[in-house]
Formats: C-alpha cells, sequence, structure tokens
C-alpha cells in the first residue's frame, strides 16, 4: 500500500463511563453496537470499511455489534472484526488493494 492521506473516524460507542456521561453520550446520538472505526472510501465493489475493534485474547462480540455488521455488510461496505492492531492493519492493507469500481 502507498503512503497517502487517508481519511477516517473513530465512533466513540465504547468505554466505561459514570452515569451522567452516559446520559449525554445517549443524548447525542450513541448507539450501542455501532463499529469503532470507519473508513469513508470506496475500494473494490465496496462504498467504505468498518472494523469493530476487539482485544487480540478474549474480546468477544455483542449481539448489537454482530446486527450491526451484519446490516452495514448488507448495505454494501467492507464490516469486520479485527483482534488486535495486526489483524486491523492487515485489513486496511487487504481493502485497499481491491480494485477500484469503474467510473
Amino acid at each position: 500500500m502507498t503512503k497517502q492521506n487517508i481519511k477516517f473516524y473513530a465512533i466513540p460507542n465504547g468505554g466505561r463511563r459514570d452515569l451522567r456521561e452516559a446520559v449525554k453520550f445517549k443524548r447525542m446520538g450513541t448507539i450501542p453496537g455501532v463499529p469503532d472505526i470507519c473508513i469513508p472510501i470506496p475500494s473494490g465493489s465496496y462504498h467504505g470499511l468498518y472494523i469493530e475493534l476487539k482485544r487480540t485474547h478474549g474480546g468477544r462480540l455483542s449481539q448489537a455489534q454482530s446486527e450491526w455488521l451484519d446490516f452495514l455488510s448488507k448495505k454494501g461496505y467492507y464490516a469486520i472484526v479485527a483482534a488486535g492492531f495486526d489483524q486491523a492493519r492487515d485489513a486496511i492493507t487487504y481493502y485497499f488493494s481491491l480494485t477500484k469500481p469503474a467510473a
């Protein structure tokens, strides 16, 4: 993969919060299960890439996370689970190696 300026954003749904902060985030629109990272750049036949990050050992996918990944996949996104940095990096490299859609 060539070095380029890849735009991406993290989705702040995870993590432990006290009740006040949890209420604030819910009012801002956070939804359980939405993947952690989005790269909104098409590649191959996909509209973009979503990654749900898990620990290398012991990370488990919740039902809400599984449902979101399934939904996004059906809508034309490459939506995956990555256990640790290495899997996430490999998924991103693979994703950008796909042929570009015809213009």
